[in-house]
C-alpha cells in the first residue's frame, strides 16, 4: 500500500470539498495523508480525521464516531445486522427508527440494542418517502464494518 502527505494546497482542497458535500466545517489540518489501497480506493487520514474515497465519493470512515454521529442515521433491528456486515443494501422492513434525510446523502445504519455504527450508504429514497413506505430499498450501502476498507483502515494509525 502506498502513502504520501499531500501539499497544504491539496489539504485545503480536500477538506473544503468535504466540507462543502457533508455539510460541516474541518478545522486546517497539517500531515494529511492519502493511503491508496486500490486504484478506485483510498483511506485519507488526518489529525482526527479518516476518510473513505471510493472512486468520486467520500465517505466518513466507519472507526470515527465523532463524524458520523454529524450524519442522518437509521436504527436497524437485529435482524438487519449481519445482511448490513455482508454488504447487503438496506430495506425498509429493517428499519426501527430515522433522522430526516434526503435523497442522495449519505447516511449512517446504527444497530438497535448497543447503537454501534454498522455502515454508511447513500440514501436512495428521503426519510419523508420512508415513513411512507412498506417495503423497498433505502440506503446502498457503501461502507460496512468487515468489508475490505474497514480491515485495511485499521492497520493505518496516524
Amino acid at each position: 500500500m502506498k502513502s504520501n502527505l499531500i501539499s497544504k494546497s491539496e489539504t485545503s482542497t480536500l477538506l473544503k470539498k468535504i466540507s462543502q458535500e457533508w455539510n460541516m466545517e474541518f478545522p486546517k489540518m497539517k500531515n494529511v495523508r492519502v493511503h491508496q489501497i486500490l486504484n478506485d480506493a483510498q483511506i485519507i487520514t488526518g489529525e482526527g480525521l479518516k476518510i473513505l474515497k471510493i472512486e468520486n465519493d467520500y465517505l466518513p470512515f466507519l472507526s470515527e464516531t465523532a463524524i458520523l454521529e454529524k450524519f442522518p442515521n437509521v436504527e436497524v433491528d437485529m435482524g438487519a445486522v449481519k445482511f448490513m456486515c455482508k454488504g447487503a443494501n438496506l430495506m425498509r422492513p429493517g428499519i426501527k427508527k430515522f433522522t430526516e434525510f434526503e435523497k442522495d446523502k449519505l447516511v449512517c445504519i446504527v444497530e438497535e440494542t448497543h447503537h454501534k455504527f454498522l455502515a454508511v450508504g447513500k440514501s436512495v429514497v428521503s426519510s419523508l418517502e420512508l415513513e411512507n413506505m412498506e417495503k423497498g430499498e433505502v440506503i446502498q450501502n457503501l461502507h460496512y464494518i468487515s468489508d475490505k476498507f474497514w480491515e485495511t483502515g485499521k492497520t493505518i494509525y496516524d
